[in-house]
C-alpha cells in the first residue's frame, strides 16, 4: 500500500499549523509543513517534534511558480501523487495600512486567488482516488458570493479570472465601485477562491468522478492570528 500524504500550504503558523498538528495526530500518513522561508519552516518541525508530532517539511512559495512545480514534481515521484491538499496560504493587509488601496488589491488577488489556482493547476492532477482538497477562504468570501445573482455563481474559470482581473485593473483607476466591486481586497480575493472551488468540484465531479475527490472551501470567521489581528476589530472593513 502506496504511503498517504497531506499537504498544508503557509503552514508554519497561524491556521495552517493548527491543520497540521490536528492532521498529525489523527490522519494515518506523512503531514507536510509548507512555507516560502526554509529557516521557519523547519523551526515549526523542529517545534511540534518536540510536541511529540511528526511532520515533514519542503519548501513551496505559492507566489513562486517555479516553486509550486517543483514541489509538485517531488510528491508525485516520492508519492505518486497526494491525498490532503489544503490551500492555506494567503495574505491580508492591517486596517491601518497606508499602502494603496490599488497596490493592496493586486498584491493581495495576486497571493490568495491567482497563486492560489496555480497551486490547484499543477496539484489536482495529483490527487489520488478518494482525497480530499481544502481551499480556506472565508466568511467574507461566502457571504459575498452567496448575494451575487445565479449567473455570477455559474462562471466558468475563465471568465472567473477575468473578473479578477477586471477588478485589479479597476482598482488602479480608483474606478472599482464604479463597477460595483466593494471596497475590500481581502473580500474580493476571498469570493474568488470560493467561486473557483465551486467551479473545480464540478469539474471533478464530470471528468474524476469514479475517483470520489472531495474538493470544499472551508470559510471560517475572524481567528485569532498574526494575520487577522489579536481583535476581530484589528482590521478595517476596507481590508477584510
Amino acid at each position: 500500500m502506496s504511503t498517504k500524504v497531506a499537504v498544508v500550504t503557509g503552514s508554519n503558523k497561524g491556521i495552517g499549523l493548527a491543520i497540521v498538528k490536528a492532521l498529525c495526530q489523527q490522519f494515518e500518513g506523512v503531514v507536510y509543513v509548507t512555507a516560502r522561508d526554509i529557516g521557519r519552516g523547519k523551526e515549526t518541525v523542529e517545534t511540534l517534534v518536540s510536541e511529540g508530532l511528526k511532520p515533514m517539511f519542503h519548501q513551496l512559495d505559492i507566489n513562486d511558480f517555479s516553486s509550486i512545480t517543483a514541489a509538485a514534481a517531488y510528491f508525485k515521484d516520492k508519492y505518486g501523487g497526494v491525498d490532503i491538499l489544503v490551500n492555506n496560504a494567503g495574505i491580508a493587509f492591517k486596517g491601518a495600512d497606508t499602502t494603496p488601496f490599488a497596490v493592496q488589491a493586486e498584491v493581495t488577488l495576486k497571493t490568495n486567488f491567482f497563486a492560489t489556482r496555480d497551486m490547484l493547476t499543477h496539484f489536482l492532477p495529483l490527487v489520488k482516488t478518494g482525497g480530499r482538497v481544502v481551499n480556506i477562504s472565508s466568511f467574507v468570501g461566502s457571504r459575498t458570493l452567496n448575494q451575487c445573482s445565479p449567473a455570477l455563481q455559474e462562471l466558468s474559470e475563465e471568465e472567473l479570472v477575468g473578473l479578477m482581473q477586471r477588478f485589479v485593473e479597476e482598482t488602479k483607476k480608483d474606478e472599482h465601485k464604479k463597477g460595483g466591486w466593494p471596497d475590500t481586497a481581502y473580500g474580493v480575493s476571498k469570493t474568488g477562491v470560493t467561486a473557483l472551488s465551486f467551479i473545480l468540484a464540478r469539474r471533478l465531479s464530470r471528468e474524476r468522478h469514479g475517483d470520489k475527490i472531495l474538493l470544499n472551501a472551508c470559510c471560517p470567521g475572524w481567528v485569532r492570528t498574526d494575520m487577522a489581528g489579536v481583535t476581530p476589530n484589528s482590521a478595517t472593513r476596507r481590508n477584510v
